[in-house]
């Protein structure tokens, strides 16, 4: 198998995101000027400052050349995650549903959280089970979910809701305690906190894995 990994000017976490695919199997950093993303089985749109966040957060990254690839990658039923700021550029993107807006505190946050896995069908949580909590950091400014009520509810009827924070543990205000979402058909995910953080016991948890697994599941 092998991952596609984004990088913007302003990325910071395309190598952790890179080494974590190839935990798995191959791993590629693809430029944001390319216009083809190559002959990959997945992609990993990566955390970082894409921009600089200029304007606003994933904003212009929207408009890359590799991200029309990526559209057309995830049109044709690619898997395709998102990591915080890769979040942030999907819903800008209108690949995802929502907004990303500032922490409810309005400070930068960098800790471990506990995930609770929604939908475990989707290309990036087929390997972990519903109601299993994942360990896992954050570190965002930028990281409230929002939707209006309308959509929030249809976002929640048609259960695209991939993660929610645990019970207490809701670091930024997020809705409904939504930490990740998926798309309609359960290719495209993205959610604030960082998988690739996660993938040696050296950081304490290797929860994380079980997203770039569960791609691998899927492409099976």
């Amino acid at each position: 198998m092998k991952f596609g990994v984004l990088r913007f000017p302003g990325s910071c976490d395309e190598v952790d995101a890179a080494h974590a695919c190839e935990r798995i199997g191959d791993a590629e950093i693809i430029w944001h000027g390319d216009e083809s993303i190559g002959d990959v089985d997945a992609i990993v749109i990566p955390g970082g400052f894409s921009y600089g966040d200029y304007l606003r957060v994933g904003s212009i990254a929207r408009f890359a050349p590799a991200m029309e690839a990526v559209a057309r990658f995830a049109q044709e039923g690619g898997p395709v995650l998102g990591i915080c700021n890769g979040f942030q550029v999907l819903c800008e993107a209108g690949m995802l549903p929502g907004a990303l807006l500032p922490n409810r505190s309005l400070r930068f946050l960098c800790r471990q959280v506990g995930i609770e896995v929604v939908d475990a069908g989707s290309a990036w949580t087929r390997a972990c089970e519903p109601g299993e909590v994942l360990s896992i950091p954050v570190k965002h400014t930028t990281g409230c979910f929002f939707a209006p009520p309308e959509q929030l509810e249809a976002i929640e009827a048609s259960g695209q809701v991939a993660f929610r924070y645990a019970p207490g543990e809701n670091p930024n205000g997020s809705v409904n305690d939504i930490a990740g979402v998926r798309n309609e058909a359960g290719n495209v995910v993205g959610l604030m906190p960082h998988p690739e953080h996660a993938v040696d016991e050296l950081t304490g948890s290797v929860d994380g894995l079980r997203l770039f697994e569960s791609a691998a599941l899927a492409l099976a």
